[in-house]
């Protein structure tokens, strides 16, 4: 599909739409295009490698493993 066709079915898609529901869509873009994360390189992250000792790393692991493989069925 073409930028310039998808222009077109948003466009006629909003055009169906009543006036309230068109400002809610135009209110949705622009939250879209003002929460766009931009990322860093990996390569820009490697400073980082071992920073946090192996022993707090083992800390970790463990309680991931032992907290946050539980599901709790009376919950949601």
């Amino acid at each position: 599909m073409t930028v310039q066709t998808l222009k077109s079915e948003i466009h006629r898609e909003l055009e169906q739409l009543p006036i309230e529901q068109q400002r809610q869509v135009l209110e949705f873009a622009r939250s879209l295009k003002a929460t766009q994360t931009h990322g860093v390189s990996g390569q820009s992250l490697l400073r980082f490698a071992g920073a946090i000792e192996s022993s707090e790393l083992a800390i970790m692991k463990q309680a991931i493993e032992e907290s946050c493989e539980q599901v709790n069925s009376d919950d949601w």
